[in-house]
């Protein structure tokens, strides 16, 4: 089986976000809160994505 080429989009002394492109060719993105590890797939990578411009904007209001 083919290891995952990852790609470190992001760090902070807390955070980390990356992706990485399985075997299949899929992508998908993992975010990294201290202890807990999110997966998410493309779709849900968009939905996440927007959802955090929506709470951005409402915040700066």
């Amino acid at each position: 089986m083919e290891d995952s080429m990852i790609d470190i989009l992001s760090e902070s002394e807390n955070f980390s976000l990356w992706r990485a492109e399985e075997p299949d060719g899929e992508m998908t993105y993992h975010l990294e809160f201290g202890p807990v590890t999110v997966h998410l797939f493309q779709e849900e990578w968009d939905e996440f994505l927007d959802l955090m411009g929506d709470a951005l904007h409402a915040s700066e209001g």
